[in-house]
């Protein structure tokens, strides 16, 4: 090959890079949007959110989306400064939209909004105890006009791997003598979970089977099955007057339509630090959701808004581990008297039910 044949060779090679330089320019990989993916923030800060692009590209406008709503624009690669006041807590996906001649490209990347402050430690006093059966292995509790309404947790013949510990079962306790006024047996291969009262109807989760069961409030008859594809799995149930809350093991809290139970929305809970993972039995109270934490002796009390955890009560000396009975496992049980203004905590297998207040250290 000659000398003007390599020539020619190397212009045209030129050429077609140029071509390609210019294209990934106007291309939405040319592209990116700060803050970098994953960065952390307290909620309440102010973040800005920027494009950058090279060469002499200029924009027509940038729209920003925050989990896809409008929240501002700019006329070029000026940063945007966005409030995260009132926006829910966890991962946010921030979008940029970059409109030139009519159209428009689009680039992306993620922020994590945490509580603005460490929860409020508060501590607790006993008013009174209750007796509770050492039998049931509470996973819901739900107080109403003088009685508590129990879910109980078990399998009587239990799937591959899980261990025979009694059958689930939905209980009427009277709150003052321990006593079981009604009681129905659940399905022996099935663990029951939450329960929660709408009107004149009870809903009872089931752990891993993606079923929940509906029954008539006063006489226990089983009204329907109905699926629950919900979340990772069934946990704790409660109610505000308008919708159910559900939580499914991770720090997830669904928010469920009340008259046919399909998901509406949810929550992730956060504290100043990160996610609170397995929040369990839950209690609808003065505006504010109180949950148990599996496996600890802790509750939290979360903002139903946002997902931020207000405040924290540790439970260690309600009925220390060292003093427990044998049968006796982990904490779990909340109910709320909101007329007597009355909270009662027990836990799985418990022998007392108590009746306590949560006060400032």
């Amino acid at each position: 090959m000659n000398r003007k044949a390599y020539t020619l060779l190397f212009i045209t090679a030129l050429l077609i890079f140029s071509c390609s330089c210019k294209r990934k320019i106007e291309n939405q990989n040319a592209f990116t949007v700060s803050p970098e993916a994953g960065t952390s923030y307290k909620s309440g800060s102010k973040v800005a959110l920027q494009v950058h692009y090279g060469g002499s590209y200029q924009p027509d406008s940038i729209v920003y989306l925050v989990d896809s709503v409008r929240v501002g624009s700019k006329k070029d690669s000026a940063s945007f400064e966005v409030n995260t006041e009132k926006m829910k807590l966890g991962p946010r996906v921030i979008t940029a939209k970059i409109y030139k001649g009519g159209k428009n490209e689009e680039a992306s990347t993620n922020i994590v909004l945490l509580a603005s402050k460490p929860p409020e430690e508060l501590s607790f006093k006993v008013v009174k105890l209750f007796p509770h059966d050492t039998s049931c292995y509470t996973e819901g509790l739900v107080y109403q006009d003088g009685f508590l309404y129990e879910s109980g947790g078990g399998y009587l013949d239990p799937p591959a791997g899980e261990p025979k510990d009694g059958q689930s079962s939905l209980r009427k306790v009277d709150l003052n003598t321990g006593k079981i006024i009604k009681k129905v047996l659940v399905d022996p291969k099935v663990f029951a979970e939450g329960i929660s009262i709408i009107d004149n109807k009870i809903i009872q989760l089931t752990w891993i089977q993606k079923i929940a069961y509906i029954y008539d409030k006063d006489t226990f008859k089983l009204l329907k099955t109905i699926p629950n594809n919900v979340g990772v799995e069934g946990w704790g149930l409660c109610f505000d007057g308008e919708k159910l809350y559900m939580d499914d093991k991770t720090n997830r809290i669904w928010f469920l339509n009340k008259d046919d139970y399909h998901a509406t929305g949810y929550i992730d809970v956060y504290d100043d630090k990160g996610g609170v993972d397995s929040i369990n039995e839950l209690e609808f109270i003065d505006g504010k959701i109180y949950a148990n934490i599996y496996l600890t002796n802790k509750i939290i009390v979360i903002d139903p808004n946002t997902g931020a955890v207000l405040q924290s009560i540790d439970l260690t000396n309600l009925y220390p581990e060292a003093k427990r009975a044998t049968n006796a496992n982990v904490l779990n049980g909340i109910a709320y008297d909101a007329k007597g203004k009355r909270l009662f905590i027990t836990g799985k297998k418990w022998p007392n039910l108590y009746q306590v207040e949560f006060v400032k250290k």
